[in-house]
């Protein structure tokens, strides 16, 4: 299958199984201690948020620096599979838990090629919309630990619908082809800065 001509395709065990276990148990912990800071009063805004745009009362973080890291190192892969030049951007990932849902959403340019890469827990089924259209039934899609879909997020509608399982970690890495030399990073001096820094030199 080619990307170019798809606007997406499938990579089965992209990362190793046991490194997504340790990314998916990394996660829990990671939810857990955001908790136990809020519950406390502490600083949380470092160890992620509950809830976007797209995804409401869901655990999630920009930028994590193990997510950034396989940002990083999965570029050349990233760059093999899409026959395409690419850049980094940045990571966002999410702890699904029972009941939550996608929204049906494009992303902005900075995700021009995007993955989502399962990294543990029940399986959860993602939906695309290969034509470009909206409002279409979509394709329906299911990733096991260390699979990953790779996608063009700025064309290709994409949601999740309700969620029956208990919880299911992913993560998001985003890459887009160096047109736009200020969108490296997402706009940030380097990976693994928080959104805040979007902008700063």
């Amino acid at each position: 299958m080619s990307f170019k001509k798809n606007k997406y395709l499938i990579v089965k065990k992209a990362i190793p199984e046991v490194l997504a276990e340790v990314a998916y148990h990394y996660l829990i912990l990671k939810r857990e201690v955001y908790h136990k800071y809020k519950k406390y009063g502490q600083d949380i805004k470092h160890f992620g948020v509950m809830g976007d745009d797209v995804a409401s009362n869901t655990y999630c973080h920009y930028a994590d620096i193990l997510m950034e890291t396989l940002l990083i190192e999965l570029l050349p892969s990233m760059q093999k599979i899409t026959k395409l030049d690419l850049i980094p951007t940045y990571t966002y990932c999410r702890l699904y838990k029972n009941g939550d849902i996608l929204r049906r959403h494009k992303d902005r340019p900075s995700c021009a090629v995007s993955t989502t890469l399962n990294l543990g827990g029940d399986p959860w089924p993602i939906f695309l919309e290969p034509s470009g259209l909206t409002g279409k039934k979509g394709k329906k899609i299911v990733l096991e630990a260390g699979d990953m879909l790779v996608y063009d997020g700025v064309q290709l509608e994409h949601w999740r619908e309700k969620f029956k399982g208990k919880e299911c970690a992913q993560v998001f890495l985003h890459y887009t082809e160096p047109t736009d030399k200020s969108l490296l990073f997402d706009g940030r001096p380097m990976v693994g800065l928080p959104i805040e820094f979007r902008g700063k030199k």
